[in-house]
């Protein structure tokens, strides 16, 4: 049986030098990452994570570094006052074995309590740190440190896969009260270019289709509007599962009867969004949390029935070469699971993948096209050209699968901006 222990009894069990790894976003325990926050005798902790989902003092301390394979706005915001905090890229398919090598001593995560068996479900998550989880807890030369709440919704796994320790594996307990983060802004009104984006992104989604989705307000309106719409019989795979997914089962419109692999469930590896969405989650044996390296293995996302994979931007240029993931080469989110699911969809014609984006941005300089010519030196590219299929703006889509360098440029200069087609045409015609 673990030791019962506070969040600062179990944070003093840390060394001021010491390694910690935690899981991705929703997956992190607040109460023990606030205590370990409170302490400022570190002289060299190193933690690994993403996504930070809970605040804490921790990663303003002198001594403590954080690696990060996903940055969000906490990262962002603690990166510009200074925190000593660096990127490590990787799909996020390639978490687990990345955490794997730096065995961290001390392993974390949130879960709900134990049920009559002594099962915790993981709730939110199950991402890439399932396997460190339980390595730490069978080796005696290493810790793990598990907060149950009964804030967080217990949700479950499938056949082998289990999504939940046994309390008799884990070696602290700490009980708290704290919930999981809601995502602020899911129910802000779509921009007429969200709009516009959706429905030209929908005319791909046929009834049967099996979907993957991220967040933000294009996605959603997409979910909307399939929602509303005459289709249906969808299935869901997708590494992150949202209140837009919510609103489809709602709708009746997941069935995930004609996936041809884990039908009868949504299958993801974590959920981010509302309370609405947690509370919907809590005991809803629909949607089923894997492990990363699966739910984002190519050939398992490639082997879904009529795979459509809705994925973001941030610019693209004429070649058909996508930045999503860094603003003039400074990082700014990650790559996550945008690259396994587009290089998963390229195998049979019936898949597509959907890379969607507004045709502008602006700033101190004005108006500026997201889609450019070619990008300047010190760009990173987030996905190849040759795993590109269709990009869609508010002007239209473009399809570059199968076009040559040339008509690639001409399709994507068509979906441009107005003001910035005749010379995205001119570079084209010169490919």
């Amino acid at each position: 049986m673990p030791e019962e222990l506070t969040a600062e009894q179990a944070a003093a069990r840390l060394g001021p030098e010491d390694t910690l790894g935690i899981p991705l976003g929703p997956g992190q325990p607040p109460a023990f990452m606030r205590a370990l926050g409170e302490r400022d005798d570190w002289t060299d902790l190193r933690v690994y994570g993403a996504l930070l989902a809970v605040l804490t003092e921790l990663f303003t301390r002198p001594g403590v570094h954080y690696v990060s394979g996903f940055f969000g706005p906490l990262e962002r915001a603690l990166l510009a006052a200074g925190a000593d905090i660096e990127f490590m890229p990787a799909d996020f398919r390639r978490f687990a074995p990345l955490l794997q090598r730096q065995a961290p001593r001390v392993m974390t995560t949130v879960a709900t309590p134990p049920d009559a068996d002594g099962w915790c479900s993981l709730s939110l998550h199950a991402g890439g740190t399932i396997g460190e989880l339980r390595s730490a807890g069978a080796d005696p030369d290493r810790l793990l440190i598990v907060e149950v709440s009964d804030a967080y919704p217990r949700t479950f796994g499938l056949g082998e896969h289990r999504h939940a320790l046994h309390v008799d594996d884990i070696d602290i307990l700490v009980h708290s009260t704290d919930g999981p983060l809601a995502l602020p802004g899911g129910d802000a009104p779509p921009t007429d270019v969200d709009q516009a984006i959706a429905r030209h992104a929908v005319d791909f989604i046929p009834s049967g289709a099996t979907l993957q989705t991220g967040i933000g307000s294009i996605p959603n309106q997409i979910a909307t509007l399939l929602a509303e719409g005459d289709g249906g019989d969808y299935g869901l795979h997708s590494e992150m599962f949202t209140d837009g997914c919510m609103r489809l089962h709602r709708a009746g419109k997941i069935s995930n009867t004609g996936k041809g692999q884990y039908d009868g469930v949504s299958v993801t590896t974590f959920a981010f969004g509302s309370t609405e969405l947690y509370t919907w989650l809590d005991g809803n044996s629909e949607v089923a949390f894997l492990p990363v390296e699966i739910v984002n293995a190519p050939e398992v996302i490639a082997a879904n029935s009529d795979m459509i994979s809705i994925n973001g931007a941030l610019s693209i240029d004429l070649q058909g070469q996508v930045v999503a993931d860094t603003i003039n080469g400074k990082q700014f989110s990650g790559i996550g699971g945008a690259e396994d699911f587009v290089a998963g969809t390229g195998l049979e014609l019936s898949d597509r993948s959907l890379i969607c984006l507004p045709s502008t941005f602006s700033n101190e300089d004005g108006l500026q096209s997201r889609i450019v010519a070619a990008f300047g030196p010190g760009a990173v590219i987030t996905t190849p050209r040759h795993h590109v299929d269709v990009i869609i703006t508010e002007y239209g889509v473009a399809e570059l699968e199968g076009k040559t360098v040339r008509q690639r440029g001409e399709a994507l200069a068509a979906i441009a901006h107005p003001q910035f087609r005749d010379e995205l045409l001119a570079a084209a015609l010169k490919a």
